[in-house]
């Protein structure tokens, strides 16, 4: 199967969700033109509060369509862009990829992977019960996050629905995604 991408969006208001458009255009070193988070610097409310001057590790926020599926097997139903996503895929296994991977969106996009999201306590309200499925813990208690991971605009360009995605791994060593 080829990774493509299957849904973008975009919201220019702090809220949860984000509506799906039919493109969205990338700015390198910024993020998602027209999105909340769009920034050099950390545009998340919590981490701004900690500390506004940090660099915005987030610009751009994927979550794979197979975690949906997931969700909806778990009697959620959780449309793409409803937890908050930017670009939603299919085909590429988003949660195991090392970090530093870059990700062709379309034909010009680059985003680098910088880690993985952080599912937050607003996805309960939401959907009561739903944070329970985006993160967990495996067998040895370690915390397992699988609400999508984050990264930095490399190349702007459009990201339509549809378009390919292409993987470039970092050298190895390769190192696993924590969260951002």
């Amino acid at each position: 199967m080829t990774a493509t991408v299957t849904a973008v969006s975009r919201n220019a208001e702090h809220s949860f969700s984000k509506p799906n458009a039919p493109a969205i255009r990338l700015l390198a070193g910024l993020g998602v033109e027209g999105d909340t988070h769009l920034g050099v610097t950390v545009q998340h409310r919590s981490r701004v509060a900690a500390d506004p001057t940090q660099p915005n590790l987030r610009q751009v926020h994927l979550m794979h369509a197979e975690f949906h599926d997931e969700l909806r097997e778990a009697g959620y139903e959780v449309a793409a862009g409803a937890l908050g996503e930017n670009v939603t895929t299919r085909g590429l296994d988003l949660l195991g990829l090392p970090r530093g991977t870059r990700l062709r969106l379309g034909a010009e996009a680059e985003v680098e992977i910088t880690g993985l999201r952080n599912p937050c306590p607003q996805i309960n309200d939401f959907r009561p019960g739903l944070l329970k499925l985006c993160a967990g813990r495996d067998a040895d208690g370690n915390v397992v996050r699988k609400a999508g991971i984050m990264g930095v605009v490399l190349r702007g360009g459009e990201v339509r629905p549809g378009d390919p995605i292409t993987v470039e791994l970092p050298d190895e060593p390769h190192q696993p995604l924590e969260r951002v």
